[in-house]
């Protein structure tokens, strides 16, 4: 039979459209699928593999192949013509397909006697689903409109909405997003939360993929894409005085929905059989798959732009997600692919939790959950295509476990822990007041960290004695141009004014690394979190260092000040930061400005060069804060974005606690106090032991306050030194065991 032609595909649409409206059963269904593009397109075979795992595919449908095969052959991803397809998501298209590159004879199948080979991917926005494929026993190489009629069909499998029940079964279970679903993602902030699902950009769902009336959904996809045009014309107006970088965006945008190529491809999908929305999301599915294979970091933010436009031309076709002002579900828990602090922080702390498919336990996001005490999980695979607004979900942030629309069983377990948490907190609420005391008498000063004013009201609640980290970063990143001098002074104002008088450390702008500005030019940097990062910033940009330290003495007003320096590698930089500050301070005396009371100058040690610093340099440093995140990874040489290694190394390793106690002895020759910054201070076994090693001030999230505090007042640090010393003694890699039996023991 001849190839099939435009005019044949939208048939071959028109009769799946059929196929797919009818009351068979999933697998039957599918098999009916099969048996119509096979007949349509002139093969004697055409097949369905799906993934059963993220590695696996397994065959779910057959016309042609041996039947008994059917959910009983599988093959790895790569292996095989099948496999390559899945792959690289490319189409492999072959008329000797037992003599290709990388075949592979499955015996149970019988496909032996078929020479041509043609295999398409089942994807959906760049979601590989599966792999489509016909094959006959005539050698031939399948034209160009073969191989795009088999690519539109597979797109219209992949909105089928039973699709992931039929891995590994003969029929359908229960359709896609009603089933549950458990996934694993990494913990990026504590906490467990119940609620139900806002999606912070709902997938749009496409219900018609297949087009009655050709040039009636022409002229509706005209339509939309005049309105999309007349939108992105009017967000540049409104930006035309506004900030640049933001305007180059709306302007790459305006690009993009005036390309005749990218509305070309979309009318010729129309004209082949697909509906308007089909046609946007095949487009669509194509420059996600692009995505994923280009490394140069503006292709992809290209790609992203047109990915966005997509999305928007999709609600404006669908009607879906158009209500901009659409309330917040009772309990919202928030999921995106990604999200950036501004919008985080207008979402506020009405969340309950926060799940992102992408996202990194440093990343902005992150800082910002960490801030608001929100649970937070990220690289939770699949999220976005899981979830539907309004859908039950339990977050785990301190497993990093995600269960979406969960069974009574994982409920009721899933309640009894929030459950003793609420009485965990009852419980520190009748401590909130006391010193925290170790019945050896040990006076640990508990502080905690902040970077937002509505962090402040903690102070009370949590019972902590201080803010020993307030992050001054944050309210540059969430910006889209560099804060004004005179909005620095009036928050810092703020902050203090609501400290009453309970001391506050003010960080220095800690940027670089994870955290990029907006609005500064990015450098190409291969290991950013070794690079140009917080102090070595300040001191190569001193105008932004001057001009904060100016906004920091202005905001005391004649009241006492403390300040600290972001990874301090060497004495030097700390004596380079000491000398702005100095020139600042007799800046401001001629200007006739009101000078703190009283103003310490101290630095954060992250790295383990400053450990070894000259001894003058903890003479005249006036506190140190140990920075505990990035102290470890360094000393470990293990990157705590990489969940391959970073769980390898303890906190409680006999090498880390030997390095701590080296610290605290050096700043114990000169009498420099010193605190302990970073998640393990507000781990309570993590907290006890640093504390037995000499540490006597913790800084930690108010929320972490409550325990630590709990178990410093059963633990007696003299007799925890000496478990932890005999552990040493005894050559043990980590004192976690000696100490967890003590602790169950008290």
């Amino acid at each position: 039979m001849a190839d099939t032609t435009e005019s044949e595909s939208r048939k071959l649409l028109v009769r799946l459209r059929e196929a797919m409206a009818g009351d068979d059963a999933g697998q039957a269904r599918l098999d009916k699928i099969t048996h119509l593009i096979a007949d349509s397109m002139g093969t004697e075979v055409c097949s369905v593999y799906l993934f059963r795992d993220e590695e696996t595919l397994e065959l779910c449908a057959t016309q042609g192949l041996n039947r008994e095969s059917v959910h009983q052959t599988r093959m790895r991803i790569g292996e095989g013509l099948v496999g390559r397809v899945a792959k690289y998501g490319k189409v492999v298209n072959t008329p000797d397909a037992p003599n290709a590159k990388g075949f592979r004879y499955m015996p149970e199948t019988g496909e032996e006697r078929f020479s041509s080979f043609l295999g398409v991917p089942v994807q959906r926005l760049g979601e590989m689903l599966g792999v489509l494929v016909v094959q006959s026993k005539e050698g031939r190489e399948f034209s160009a409109d073969a191989v795009y009629a088999l690519e539109v069909v597979a797109m219209v499998i992949a909105e089928m909405t039973e699709l992931g029940a039929f891995v590994g079964e003969g029929a359908a279970l229960s359709p896609l997003h009603q089933q549950p679903v458990l996934i694993h993602g990494t913990s990026a902030q504590e906490g467990a939360a119940e609620g139900h699902v806002w999606l912070h950009e709902p997938r749009v769902i496409v219900t018609n993929p297949i087009a009655d009336d050709p040039q009636r959904e022409l002229e509706r996809m005209n339509s939309a894409v005049e309105e999309l045009r007349v939108g992105v014309d009017k967000m540049l107006e409104v930006s035309r005085n506004g900030d640049k970088d933001q305007l180059q965006v709306l302007e790459a945008y305006r690009m993009f929905a005036n390309s005749k190529g990218w509305m070309r491809r979309m009318e010729e999908d129309i004209a082949r059989g697909l509906s308007a929305e089909a046609a946007v999301e095949k487009e669509q599915s194509q420059a996600r798959a692009r995505m994923s294979q280009v490394q140069d970091a503006y292709l992809r933010e290209r790609l992203s732009d047109l990915d966005d436009l997509s999305n928007r031309l999709l609600r404006i076709l669908t009607g879906q997600g158009a209500d901009t002002g659409a309330e917040l579900p009772d309990n919202p828990i928030l999921i995106a692919r990604n999200i950036g602090p501004g919008d985080l922080l207008e979402y506020g702390r009405g969340l309950r939790g926060i799940v992102l498919e992408e996202g990194s336990v440093g990343s902005h996001a992150a800082i910002v959950a960490r801030a608001l005490a929100i649970p937070l999980v990220v690289n939770a695979k699949r999220v976005t295509t899981e979830a539907l607004n309004g859908d039950h979900i339990m977050v785990d942030g301190d497993q990093g476990v995600v269960h979406l629309r969960p069974d009574e069983t994982v409920v009721g377990a899933f309640r009894d822990k929030i459950a003793m948490h609420a009485q965990a907190q009852e419980r520190y609420a009748s401590i909130r007041s006391k010193p925290a005391v170790t019945t050896d008498g040990q006076r640990i000063n508990m502080v905690m960290n902040a970077g937002l004013m509505a962090d402040l009201p903690s102070l009370d609640s949590s019972g902590a004695e201080g803010v020993g980290l307030f992050r001054t970063e944050l309210q540059f990143l969430v910006r889209n141009q560099m804060p004004k001098r005179s909005e620095l002074v009036a928050l810092y104002k703020r902050v203090l004014d609501a400290a009453h008088g309970k001391p506050v450390i003010f960080r220095t702008l800690d940027i670089g690394s994870d955290k990029v500005l907006p609005y500064m030019k990015p450098t190409d940097e291969p290991n950013p979190a070794l690079g140009w990062r917080a102090i070595r910033v300040g001191l190569d940009k001193p105008g932004i260092m001057r001009m904060q330290l100016q906004a920091l003495l202005r905001s005391a007003e004649g009241r006492p000040l403390s300040i600290m320096f972001p990874f301090v590698a060497q004495f030097e930089e700390y004596r380079a930061a000491k000398a702005e500050v100095d020139k600042t301070i007799e800046r401001e005396r001629i200007l006739g400005h009101v000078l703190p009371a009283e103003l310490e100058i101290g630095a954060m040690l992250e790295t383990p060069s400053l450990a070894y610093a000259p001894q003058k340099f903890f003479d005249e440093v006036a506190f140190i804060s140990i920075g505990g995140n990035d102290l470890k990874q360094f000393f470990f040489a293990a990157d705590r974005e990489n969940e391959r290694v970073r769980r390898r190394y303890d906190t409680l390793n006999v090498s880390f606690l030997s390095f701590i106690e080296r610290i605290v002895e050096r700043c114990a020759i000169s009498g420099t106090p010193l605190s302990f910054c970073g998640e393990d201070a507000g781990r309570p076994v993590e907290a006890v032991c640093l504390a037995a090693m000499g540490i006597r001030t913790l800084s930690m999230r108010p929320a972490s306050i409550g325990p630590v505090k709990s178990l410093l007042l059963r633990v007696d640090l003299g007799e925890l030194r000496k478990i932890i010393s005999d552990a040493r003694h005894r050559g043990d890699q980590a004192v976690r065991p000696a100490v967890m039996k003590y602790l169950r023991e008290l």
